[in-house]
C-alpha cells in the first residue's frame, strides 16, 4: 500500500497571539516535527506535501529537520479548505502513480502513532476512514446565539463522536475531492472537514478508534496538557498518573487528581450466560447475584463512584426490590457515569485485571476494552484489560468465583 499525505500547517495562529504554532516547542520538539517524524517512520507513507502560509514557505524549506518524504512545500489559502485544496492539487500534479490512499492531517494534532495510522490505512480500502473519540458529556441541540442561547433538545451520546485527523480516502476519489472542494469554496460554503466532503460525493467513511494524544492545539491553554501527553510514552497506570500530574501542574494537580479503586467478586452459578465487561460468554454459566453479575462493570462503577466520593454501587443500587433482579450491569454503569460526570469527574485511564480459571479470556480482551471504553466515554487506547488465572489458587483459581480489580485515574473539575 502506498499512502500520500497532505499535512496542513497554514493557520494564522490568531488564537495563539499570531504565533506560528507549528513551530512552538512542545515536549522538546517543534509541534510540526511530531507529525513529520511519525509520517516519515511509517513504511506505507510515500510522500508528504506540507502546506503553509505563503510568507512561511521559504522558512520551512530551510528547516534542517524537514524529512526526506516531504517532497513539496505548497502555499496554502485563506481558509483550511483552501489549504487542503492546494495540497491535494499538488499531490495530483506531482510525479509518480497515484497513491492507494491519500490522507489529510492537521499539524496542530501532533500525537500521531504507528498504531493509529495502521488502523486508518487498513480501514480505508476503496472508501474512506477517519479516527473518532466517544463523547462523555451530554449532547444538546442549541437555538439562538450568544447570551440568548437555549437548549432545544438533546442527541443520544451513542450516535455522536468527535472526529480527529488524519482523514483518509482511496486515491481513486482524488479528482472528485478536488472538484467538490473547489465548488464549495466558490459558493462560500466551507466544509467542516474531509469527511463532510466525502459524504457529499457518496463515499462511505469508516470510523476507527482515535487517540487522546491527538488533541488539537487551539490556544495556549492546551499547551500544558499536550506537553504531558507527548512527553511520556509510558502507558502504565503510574505513567499516566505522572502525565496527568505534569499536565495539571504542582499544587493544582494534587487538588484535581483522583484515583478510584474498584474490587468485585461473584460466585460462579450453574445456569444462565456469563457476562464480563459487557461481553457475553454463552458457553459459561452466569455469576450469581442480584444483577447479571458482571463483576467487571461493577468494579469500574465502584472505582468511578469512589473517585467522585459518591459512595459505592451497593448503596446506589441495593440488592432489594428497589433494583430489578437480573438488571443489565451496563445500565447501572451508564447511570454511574452520568452521576459522576455531573459531579465534575473526568476519567482519563482505566486499568483492570480479571481473575478467573475459565473461560479463556485472552481472545476477548480487546472486545471487552472497546465495550468498556464506549460505556465510560474513553478511547479504547485508554482502557487496559488484563486477565489472570490467579495461579489456580483460591476460589478464583478453583473456578468457583470470578474477581475483577480496577484502578482508575481521573480529574475532578472545580477541585
Amino acid at each position: 500500500m502506498l499512502v500520500d499525505v497532505v499535512l496542513v500547517a497554514a493557520g494564522s495562529g490568531t488564537r495563539m497571539g499570531g504565533t506560528d504554532k507549528s513551530l512552538i516547542s512542545v515536549a522538546g520538539a517543534p509541534l510540526l516535527r511530531w507529525s513529520l517524524d511519525a509520517l516519515q517512520a511509517h513504511p506505507s507513507v510515500r510522500r508528504v506535501v506540507l502546506v503553509t502560509a505563503a510568507e512561511r514557505v521559504h522558512a520551512y524549506g530551510s528547516l534542517s529537520w524537514i524529512p526526506s518524504k516531504v517532497t513539496q512545500i505548497a502555499t496554502g489559502g485563506d481558509s483550511r479548505s483552501a489549504s487542503v485544496l492546494a495540497g491535494l492539487t499538488a499531490l495530483r500534479e506531482g510525479p509518480g502513480d497515484r497513491a492507494d490512499v491519500i490522507a489529510v492531517h492537521d499539524a496542530a494534532r501532533p500525537g500521531l502513532s504507528r498504531e493509529l495510522l495502521d488502523r486508518l490505512f487498513a480501514a480505508c480500502g476503496s472508501d474512506a476512514s477517519a479516527p473518532t473519540l466517544p463523547l462523555s458529556d451530554s449532547i444538546v441541540q442549541v437555538q439562538g446565539e450568544g447570551t440568548n442561547r437555549v437548549r432545544a433538545g438533546s442527541l443520544p451520546r451513542e450516535t455522536a463522536a468527535a472526529v480527529q485527523t488524519p482523514q483518509c480516502f482511496a486515491g481513486q476519489h482524488l479528482d472528485r475531492m478536488i472538484s467538490e472542494i473547489g465548488t464549495l469554496l466558490a459558493s462560500a460554503s466551507l466544509p467542516t472537514d474531509e469527511t463532510s466532503v466525502l459524504e457529499r460525493i457518496g463515499v462511505t467513511v469508516h470510523l476507527v478508534d482515535g487517540d487522546a494524544r491527538l488533541r488539537k492545539l487551539t490556544d495556549s491553554s492546551d499547551l500544558p496538557v499536550m506537553e504531558a501527553l507527548l512527553s511520556s510514552g509510558d502507558s502504565s497506570v503510574w505513567g499516566r498518573l505522572t502525565v496527568i500530574a505534569n499536565a495539571l501542574g504542582a499544587r493544582a494537580s494534587l487538588a484535581s487528581l483522583r484515583v478510584g479503586f474498584g474490587d468485585d467478586v461473584h460466585p460462579v452459578g450453574t445456569s444462565g450466560e456469563l457476562r464480563l465487561g459487557g461481553v457475553h460468554f454463552p458457553e459459561s454459566p452466569a455469576l450469581t447475584g442480584h444483577s447479571d453479575g458482571d463483576v467487571v462493570l461493577h468494579a469500574i462503577a465502584d472505582a468511578l463512584l469512589g473517585a467522585a466520593n459518591l459512595g459505592d454501587l451497593g448503596r446506589l443500587f441495593p440488592a432489594t426490590d428497589a433494583t430489578p433482579r437480573g438488571v443489565d450491569s451496563g445500565d447501572l454503569l451508564r447511570e454511574v457515569v452520568q452521576r459522576t460526570t455531573a459531579a465534575g469527574l473526568t476519567p482519563h485511564w482505566i486499568e483492570l485485571t480479571i481473575t478467573a480459571r475459565s473461560p479463556r479470556l485472552a481472545d476477548r480482551l480487546p472486545e471487552m476494552g472497546e465495550r468498556i471504553a464506549a460505556l465510560v466515554g474513553l478511547a479504547a487506547s485508554s482502557v487496559s484489560v488484563k486477565a489472570s488465572t490467579g495461579n489456580l489458587i483460591g476460589d478464583e483459581g478453583a473456578g468457583r468465583a470470578v474477581r475483577c480489580t480496577v484502578l482508575l485515574l481521573a480529574e475532578q473539575r472545580g477541585a
